[in-house]
C-alpha cells in the first residue's frame, strides 16, 4: 500500500510507503532470524563486534589498576631516592630546592651539574654549615694528661 503526495505546487512527490499491522510484525521474526543460534556464531559476532565478556574487562580494568598503583609508588620511590642523592652532595641546605630529573638518578655527573647551576644561579640555596675549627668549644690540649690554668690562657694571649 502506498500513499500519493504531491507538493505545494501540484507536481507529484515521491510515493511512500505505508505501514500495517502485518508489517509491524515481521522485522521481530527477522530479528530472531539474525540471533546466533550457537556458541560459535556468539563467538564470531563477539569478535566481529569487538565485544568481551564482562569478567574479561573486569580483569583488564583491575590488572591496569596494579600496575598504575606499582606506578605511582614508583614514583614516589624515584622521588625519596633523587632526594637522598642530593641530600648526599651536602651542597643545598634543603635538597628539595633541586627539581627532579629522572636523568640525575642514572647519572651522577648530571646531577653534579644541576646542582652546580642551581648554585649558580642561586647562591643562597647552598648549604651554610661551618666547618673545622670556628674558635668555639673544646680545644684539644698537647698531652691531655694535667689541666693547667697557665695553659689555657696561654694559647689566647
Amino acid at each position: 500500500m502506498t500513499t500519493d503526495l504531491t507538493n505545494a505546487d501540484g507536481t507529484p512527490a515521491e510515493e511512500l510507503p505505508t505501514t500495517t499491522a502485518d508489517d509491524n510484525a515481521t522485522p521481530a521474526a527477522d530479528s530472531d532470524a539474525d540471533a546466533p543460534e550457537t556458541p560459535e556464531q556468539d563467538a564470531e559476532a563477539t569478535e566481529d563486534g569487538e565485544t568481551f565478556p564482562r569478567a574479561y574487562v573486569e580483569r583488564l580494568r583491575a590488572e591496569s589498576a596494579r600496575y598504575r598503583d606499582r606506578a605511582k609508588a614508583a614514583d614516589g620511590l624515584a622521588q625519596r631516592l633523587h632526594t637522598a642523592l642530593v641530600e648526599a652532595t651536602g651542597r643545598l641546605a634543603d635538597a628539595s630546592d633541586l627539581e627532579f630529573d629522572a636523568a640525575h638518578l642514572d647519572d651522577p655527573e648530571a646531577l653534579t651539574a644541576a646542582v652546580d647551576d642551581l648554585l649558580a644561579a642561586k647562591p643562597h640555596l647552598a648549604n651554610r654549615t661551618p666547618r673545622g675549627s670556628v674558635g668555639q668549644g673544646a680545644v684539644p690540649s698537647g698531652d691531655g694528661s694535667a689541666v693547667s690554668l697557665l695553659g689555657m690562657m696561654r694559647p689566647n694571649a
